[in-house]
């Protein structure tokens, strides 16, 4: 299945590596001018000759996502140069650590809440007026399999995707009457920086490589796509229904 996001502008957060560089990847591939950004130059820099090789176009924009001023301004800038936006993938985060609740540090589980959860918030915030200018706005945000199936340990990570999911859900009911649609999605274990952090103890070599995850959820991004408020669990290759606790 070709996908065409010719004319198309798509941001991506978490760009420099993992899930977020080879999603801006092959978003670039299909057509879509990128606005990738990441805390770190370097990998910026790197998507951006990649995406350069193979004649698409980025633009770069390194800021840290905690910094919630950076990403009102991201809205207003997008604003002034282009007027919409098409596409959100919402896939920067962090995992703090593996631990019990309890020896979690106050600044770690705060970090990690403010990281992955009220960045997603303000980005929410900033970028929606523009996704529903879009004929077809487009909305995905990272989640987790802990977000459903909460493990010991993993407890501040699986709160905060959990979170995460609840509020994609809210926000795609609240944007049923228009274009816009918003999915959340579950990669899976990948072979990540940040699963070689949780699980240093596994061969990266028997997980997904993240450009496989890329490619899986590519689709989710097209004008005719229309699911939402579902989600995409990546090793199934489908929606799932979220269902009340039996």
């Amino acid at each position: 299945m070709t996908i065409d996001l010719r004319n198309r502008i798509a941001l991506v957060t978490g760009a420099s590596r993992g899930i977020g560089y080879f999603t801006a990847l092959e978003l670039a591939k299909a057509g879509a001018h990128v606005i990738a950004c990441a805390r770190t130059v370097g990998g910026l820099e790197e998507l951006d000759d990649a995406i350069k090789a193979i004649g698409g176009s980025a633009t770069l924009v390194p800021f840290d996502i905690t910094d919630m001023a950076a990403i009102d301004k991201l809205g207003a800038s997008i604003f002034e140069r282009w007027g919409k936006l098409d596409i959100l993938v919402a896939n920067a985060g962090i995992l703090g650590v593996i631990s019990p609740l309890a020896h979690v540090e106050a600044k770690v589980f705060e970090k990690v809440m403010t990281t992955n959860v009220t960045s997603m918030w303000r980005l929410i915030r900033s970028l929606e007026p523009l996704l529903v200018r879009s004929d077809g706005g487009r909305a995905l945000l990272l989640s987790s399999g802990v977000a459903t199936n909460p493990r010991a340990f993993w407890g501040a990570y699986a709160m905060s995707k959990a979170a995460v999911e609840t509020m994609g859900r809210i926000w795609a009911e609240e944007m049923a009457h228009t274009n816009l649609k918003i999915n959340l999605v579950n990669p899976g274990a990948t072979r990540t920086a940040m699963r070689a952090q949780a699980m240093p103890g596994e061969d990266p070599e028997t997980l997904p490589h993240p450009s496989e995850i890329a490619e899986k959820i590519l689709p989710l991004m097209s004008p005719e796509m229309t699911e939402s408020g579902k989600l995409f669990v990546v090793r199934e290759n489908r929606f799932v229904e979220y269902r009340l606790p039996a």
